[in-house]
């Protein structure tokens, strides 16, 4: 018999078909989960993640995966921006247990989500910071070069080495959902330094005139990538996780 339900806390939500879908609740924190190739990172879905996280009152981390599969010194750029933006970014292997043993200390407490697009290496990590899991893994399609759904139903599952870890689906869509595009701004922290100095207080950042944050752009003191993210978001456009 149920006899109360409990308001949700700590939720990681996308817009899908129209509907809201909730990825996971109740969470803690969530490892925002990318590759460096065998699907390659795609970092507007990152973005994504991350104004999600911040609505759902989740800690965001960003993980980026595969690290024996690339020569990683072309993307220190990537690792540099969101590690100034104030956000912990670790890079990662299963193959040669790099970063394993901050991942397994970041997962030691609370409950932790792991999410991120198909094909990344989810399930890889779980089975390098605990073996006994044998969770399945599958390689990236040579056709589509997308990754494949292993993990195809949420998993709770309670670590060893403590705390407990919510192994989700990987996705290959990721829209936003409840986000009015007046308030995208606040999303993007690097952004509020600036917001205020614009002419117009209803600014859009678009196309308006004496645009604080697009001067910022211009004069290289926001990421043009991340002004992308904000623009699509800002247009409501979905984005392919693939």
């Amino acid at each position: 018999m149920i006899e109360k339900i409990e308001a949700r806390q700590g939720t990681i939500t996308r817009g899908y078909r129209r509907r809201e879908h909730v990825i996971a609740c109740n969470v803690d924190q969530v490892l925002i989960v990318s590759a460096f190739a065998e699907p390659g990172l795609k970092l507007p879905l990152i973005d994504r993640y991350l104004i999600s996280a911040e609505i759902g009152g989740v800690r965001p981390i960003i993980i980026l995966n595969k690290a024996d599969l690339v020569d990683t010194a072309p993307f220190q750029w990537v690792i540099g921006l969101y590690t100034q933006l104030g956000y912990e970014t670790l890079v990662t292997s299963a193959a040669s247990g790099q970063g394993i043993t901050r991942l397994k200390e970041l997962l030691g407490e609370g409950t932790t989500a792991f999410s991120g697009q198909s094909g990344v290496g989810k399930s890889s990590l779980l089975n390098a910071i605990q073996p006994g899991l044998a969770l399945r893994v599958r390689e990236v399609s040579d056709w589509t070069a997308k990754g494949k759904h292993t993990t195809t139903t949420a998993e709770l599952i309670r670590l060893e080495s403590g705390g407990h870890v919510v192994d989700t689906p990987g996705l290959r869509q990721f829209e936003l959902w409840g986000v009015d595009p007046g308030e995208v701004e606040g999303h993007f922290v690097e952004f509020r330094p600036y917001i205020p100095l614009c002419k117009y207080p209803s600014c859009s950042h678009t196309h308006e005139d004496q645009c604080a944050v697009k001067d910022a752009v211009y004069w290289g003191q926001i990421h043009p990538g991340r002004y992308e993210s904000y623009l699509k978001v800002y247009a409501q456009q979905p984005i392919e996780g693939e």
